[in-house]
């Protein structure tokens, strides 16, 4: 099944750029936390020692904007400030911003829409960041926000029907069946692993990371506690299309979603098998929430389906989608799922430091 499709692109009703105020407030409430890491971490004398003409930041998962633009616009209008505060204005260098996401990303939208103002240098690097996009030692600064939840591919054993993982009838993984959630987990750490090795080549040594990564609370000891109330009526809806014939029942067998929703204890443990990395500061995200006195269907369904509507379409076909969406926003008005208080997610942030392994 697919994974590797983009956010909606345009800026037309359906598209992510009119539908991810979430995620902006998510940006928008990392600011002050970017600006403080940099300030503290950021060590513009060790920096000007290797002769930085030009300070390259990447960010990764980056979309059509115009979110990614209110990030970099506080990476790099604090680092620009550091160097002013500490060197003489001919040391001060270039800004460069490169903007990464999947190749099917919309990338004239998102180019098209560029701060005219801006103090730095724009280009856009197509490819999945789980993998090596730069040369060796060439970022100074790293930056991704609700990306790293996606997965590089799914579990094979949750698509086999002679494996105990396999996720028949369900879309996401949940507590209840703990196959599933491990080889979510195991297939999450695998790429998170992948994402820090190929940052650790890119990165300079003394280089920065901030990551804003969606998460759900450390659970107990009862796994039970991790479900989607949201994403399961998704699932309903899709059998439900299936049941009106639109499409096989064995279809919705074989599509899940390749999202994974770590908690900040299993986060903090795989940065730390990483020995590339130092962790300067975790914490969870007082984020405005999403969930509102009225809650609005409508945009809510908007939001899910400018985030989704790419792997559906590719796998159930672009002719149900109206249909598909029209029953999720009716289901969410009848089930108050909204209002859910197992709708727990929130979101962690990390400040990593590339620091000098010995080899």
């Amino acid at each position: 099944m697919p994974t590797e499709s983009a956010m909606n692109g345009g800026v037309g009703t359906e598209s992510y750029a009119k539908n991810s105020t979430y995620q902006r407030g998510i940006v928008e409430t990392a600011k002050d936390i970017i600006t403080e890491g940099i300030n503290k971490n950021l060590d513009i004398e060790k920096l000007s020692s290797t002769s930085v003409n030009t300070f390259r930041i990447a960010d990764f998962g980056c979309s059509t904007g115009p979110n990614t633009f209110v990030a970099m616009q506080t990476i790099v209008e604090t680092a620009w400030k550091k160097f002013k505060t500490e060197l003489s204005d001919s040391q001060v260098p270039d800004f460069q911003v490169f903007f990464n996401d999947r190749t099917s990303n919309d990338f004239n939208t998102l180019f098209a829409s560029l701060p005219p103002e801006r103090k730095y240098y724009a280009a856009g690097v197509p490819g999945s960041f789980h993998k090596r996009q730069f040369p060796k030692d060439s970022l100074h600064f790293a930056h991704s926000s609700c990306t790293l939840n996606w997965l590089s591919v799914m579990p094979q054993e949750i698509l086999d029907n002679s494996s105990p993982a396999w996720n028949q009838g369900k879309i996401m993984y949940s507590g209840e069946k703990k196959e599933v959630l491990n080889a979510y987990a195991l297939q999450y750490a695998k790429d998170l692993d992948s994402f820090f090795k190929a940052r650790a080549q890119e990165l300079v040594c003394g280089g920065l990371m901030a990551l804003v990564v969606p998460t759900v609370p450390n659970p107990n000891h009862d796994l039970s506690s991790i479900t989607f109330p949201s994403y399961d009526l998704l699932g309903t809806c899709l059998i439900e299309l299936a049941e009106r014939g639109r499409f096989d029942a064995a279809k919705v067998d074989s599509f899940n979603l390749p999202v994974y929703y770590t908690y900040p204890n299993e986060l903090k443990a795989i940065i730390e098998k990483n020995q590339d990395f130092r962790i300067e500061r975790i914490e969870v995200l007082n984020i405005p929430s999403k969930h509102h006195t009225n809650p609005d269907p409508k945009a809510y369904s908007l939001t899910q389906r400018a985030v989704f509507e790419g792997l559906l379409q590719e796998h159930f076909g672009s002719e149900f989608m109206d249909e598909l969406f029209d029953l999720y926003t009716e289901k969410i008005e009848e089930t108050a799922v909204l209002l859910n208080p197992k709708e727990t997610s929130m979101v962690t942030f990390v400040l990593l430091k590339r620091v000098f392994r010995m080899t």
